[in-house]
């Protein structure tokens, strides 16, 4: 199971990321353990300065705005 964080402060676009990557986890038969994270300490810790941010196995691989679907996809698979 890889364990997956959406790091963000609870906005619109942070919410769709969330629903995003479940969406990818069962396209891609993946089994994630998904968080939230929003609290800011804890976004900060990883060095995120503009959310949402997707965090794989503890790896930041995407942050700033909405990965297309298919990155997701990848990024599942790849990590």
């Amino acid at each position: 199971m890889k364990e997956v964080k959406v790091l963000g402060t609870g906005c619109a676009k942070c919410k769709t990321l969330v629903a995003m990557v479940e969406q990818a986890a069962v396209r891609t038969g993946t089994a994630i353990d998904l968080e939230k994270v929003e609290d800011m300490a804890r976004i900060i810790g990883y060095g995120v300065m503009a959310t949402p941010a997707l965090v794989i196995e503890g790896r930041v691989v995407h942050s700033g705005s909405l990965p297309e679907a298919g990155t997701i996809d990848r990024l599942l698979q790849e990590s």
